[in-house]
């Protein structure tokens, strides 16, 4: 660009007068903040001894925009297809806990928030998210909000004591009688708080930034040990109790976001984890057209059916027969 801040100092004041907006204070004594300027922005921000003194700061801001993607907007992209995506919408619907896995930008929140909204008008819903909201959940008819959803933000401060973490709301979730719990993302201690709610009856949907499905129960492990130091396979038998199936996106090379597996942690009655791939996206073709664009080809199959503990799970639940039938056979479910 041809614009430039006059100085690093000067770079340093505009940064800084941006993160007063959510209280936040760049100095030598807190050089790396995470802030927001409003309820879709976030930024992030660090300066001088992290960064170069010629330099002075770097900012990345993030503008979340809450989409409001339908069934076809997905199976349209090619994304995922309408079967699978019945699937994960009845888990969430009939009390298992599901936990969306991928990197920065592999759509793991969209794929969230579509589940988010399918959940009945009638249930309540109680999210909790850092910093900034990215799921827009309450549905207004006639003038008149017809679901019910309870958004919840932190408030990160230096003060201890007034620091409101995702570890403390979701201590306060369970007192407010959800029927599903969103915790945007798993990123530290909450994350053990949020397998105890889940194993406790409380249907929980997460994030997680992870590489692969099997992957996301290990670095559940090592977020869940950032609050109590437990024994490893202690701690994998916990996060696979409490999050039973696990959703892997991906953004690809050529930037089409996929859901690349949904997996299924069965523990058997002798303690045994067996992970039972459901679906997966088999890349087919990976090649440059004469004009260097990169062609990417693949297609969703389903792989195996769900264990029968599951669906023993699913009609203790509450789930009709015929939907359980059509979830087996991979069909996709009228609504």
């Amino acid at each position: 660009l041809d614009e430039h801040f006059d100085s690093p100092q000067h770079a340093i004041n505009v940064v800084r007068r941006m993160l007063h907006v959510s209280g936040m204070v760049l100095d030598n004594a807190s050089p790396a903040v995470l802030g927001h300027l409003s309820k879709n922005i976030r930024i992030s921000a660090i300066k001088t001894p992290l960064v170069d003194e010629d330099v002075g700061v770097c900012a990345s801001i993030r503008i979340v925009n809450p989409q409001n993607f339908k069934k076809k907007d997905f199976v349209e992209a090619k994304t995922a297809t309408e079967p699978m995506l019945d699937f994960l919408s009845q888990c969430i619907r009939y009390g298992v806990s599901v936990c969306v896995a991928g990197a920065t930008g592999s759509g793991k929140t969209t794929v969230a928030g579509w589940m988010l909204s399918t959940f009945p008008h009638d249930k309540r819903i109680y999210t909790i998210e850092s910093g900034s909201r990215e799921v827009a959940l309450a549905i207004k008819k006639d003038g008149k909000i017809i679901n019910s959803v309870i958004h919840t933000l932190t408030r990160p401060s230096e003060n201890d004591a007034q620091n409101i973490d995702q570890d403390i709301l979701l201590d306060f979730a369970l007192r407010f009688n959800p029927d599903l719990i969103f915790v945007g993302e798993m990123r530290g201690a909450e994350a053990h708080t949020a397998q105890e709610s889940s194993r406790t009856g409380h249907p929980v949907l997460t994030t997680i930034h992870s590489n692969s499905c099997e992957a996301t129960y290990r670095r559940m492990a090592t977020l869940c040990k950032r609050k109590y130091d437990i024994a490893d396979n202690t701690l994998l038998d916990l996060v696979s109790e409490a999050f039973p199936l696990i959703v892997f996106t991906k953004q690809l090379e050529n930037r089409e976001r996929k859901i690349m597996e949904i997996m299924e942690c069965e523990i058997k009655p002798n303690g045994e984890r067996v992970h039972r791939t459901i679906y997966r996206y088999n890349i087919t073709e990976n090649r440059y057209d004469s004009d260097g664009k990169l062609i990417i080809k693949g297609v969703h199959e389903r792989v195996s059916d769900i264990s029968d503990g599951l669906k023993k799970r699913f009609v203790e639940n509450g789930m009709p027969q015929n939907v359980l039938d059509k979830i087996c056979k991979g069909e996709a479910i009228a609504c």
